[in-house]
C-alpha cells in the first residue's frame, strides 16, 4: 500500500491520480477530512500533530508521501510543522516505511545563485527557518541510516485546479476574474516555475524507484525561465488578447500588510523576486530522460483552457 499524508491539496490529488494510473490502486489518503480522488482510495482520518494517530495512519504502508501543508501563518508553521515531521519520522522508523517528503525552496538563499541539490540552507525569516529545520531533521535521520527516505524539492508552482501560489494568485486568478494582472517586485527577473501535475508525476516516479532514495531531488522544470513580462506576453499570445499588468513594489506590499494578514505573511518571501530564480533540475532529467515535463506554453494553454471550460 502507498499512503499520502496530507491528502486533497492540489499536489496530493495529482499524486493520487498518478499512483493509481501507473503504480498501484492500493492507496490510502490521510488528512483531517480526506476525500476520494480515485474510486478505490482508502480514507483515513488523522491529525499529524497526534503521534498515535500518525502511527496508525502510516502502519501497513510500503511507501508514504508527506505532502501536508498549513495555512500561510508563520506562528502556526513554527508551532506545528516540526511536531508533524517528528511524528512522521517516528512512525516511519517503527513501521519500516519508505518516506517521500515533498519540500520547497524557502531555505535557499534569496539571490540569483543557481539552486542545486547541494545548495546550502541560508534561511531568513520564520517560515524559511521552519522549512530548513524540517529538511534537516529528515537529512539527519537519513545520514544516520535510521530511515529510508527521499526529499523531492520544487520551486514555485503554477498550474490548474486548486494550485496556490503567488503567480497563480496575481496572474491566472486575475485573468479568470477579469482583473488587471499584477507582478510581485520585478517584471524582468527570470523565474523558474513548476507545473503542479509535473511535480506530482515526478514525485511518484522517484518514490517508486528504489535507487532514488536517501538523497535530495530537484523536480523537473522547463529551463526557459521567462521573466514575468515574457510570461504575460506568452499568455497574451495564447489567449489572443493583450493583457496589461502593474508591478507591485515592496512598499505596496508593506502598506498592504497593515490591513491584510496574507500580505503580511508574504513579506518574508518577496525578496526572492528581486533576483533571477535559477532552479536546476538536471540531476532528475539525466536520471529519468524519458520523463516529459510541461513547457510554459503547454502549461499556460492548459490553465486557460480550464478557465474557459469553467465559464
Amino acid at each position: 500500500m502507498q499512503t499520502i499524508l496530507g491528502a486533497n491539496g492540489q499536489i496530493a490529488d495529482e499524486l493520487a491520480k498518478e499512483l493509481h494510473k501507473n503504480y498501484t490502486t492500493d492507496i490510502r489518503l490521510v488528512s483531517r477530512d480526506p476525500k476520494k480522488v480515485n474510486d478505490t482510495d482508502q480514507l483515513f482520518i488523522a491529525d499529524l500533530l497526534d503521534a498515535q494517530a500518525t502511527d496508525k495512519a502510516v502502519a501497513g504502508s510500503e511507501i508514504a508521501y508527506l505532502t501536508a501543508g498549513l495555512p500561510m501563518n508563520a506562528q502556526v508553521w513554527t508551532e506545528q510543522f516540526p511536531v508533524m515531521m517528528k511524528n512522521v519520522i517516528e512512525a516511519y522508523k517503527k513501521h519500516k516505511t519508505k518516506l517521500v517528503f515533498f519540500d520547497n525552496t524557502y531555505m535557499y538563499a534569496k539571490n540569483s545563485e543557481p539552486q542545486t541539490e547541494e545548495s546550502p540552507f541560508v534561511p531568513v525569516g520564520q517560515k524559511s527557518n521552519v522549512r530548513g529545520k524540517m529538511a534537516t531533521m529528515l537529512l539527519d535521520e537519513i545520514n544516520n541510516k535510521n530511515i529510508e527516505a527521499v526529499i523531492c524539492r520544487a520551486p514555485e508552482f503554477y498550474g490548474t485546479g486548486k494550485t496556490q501560489s503567488i503567480t497563480n494568485t496575481l496572474i491566472f486568478n486575475n485573468i479568470k476574474q477579469g482583473k488587471k494582472l499584477k507582478v510581485p517586485i520585478n517584471d524582468n527577473t527570470k523565474r523558474t516555475l513548476i507545473f503542479t501535475p509535473d511535480a506530482s508525476r515526478a514525485m511518484a516516479l522517484i518514490g517508486n524507484t528504489p535507487g532514488a532514495y536517501n538523497q535530495t531531488w530537484h523536480l523537473p522544470c522547463d529551463d526557459d525561465r521567462p521573466t514575468y513580462k515574457e510570461l504575460i506576453d506568452l499568455v497574451s499570445e495564447i489567449h489572443q488578447k493583450e493583457f496589461n499588468y502593474s508591478v507591485l513594489k515592496m512598499w505596496q506590499f508593506r502598506l498592504g500588510s497593515l490591513f491584510n494578514k496574507q500580505a503580511k505573511e508574504l513579506q518574508e518571501l518577496l525578496p526572492r523576486y528581486r533576483y533571477d530564480n535559477i532552479f536546476i533540475s538536471d540531476k532528475f532529467k539525466k536520471t529519468f530522460p524519458g520523463f516529459k515535463f510541461t513547457t510554459y506554453r503547454e502549461g499556460i494553454t492548459n490553465i486557460l483552457n480550464e478557465q474557459k471550460q469553467q465559464l
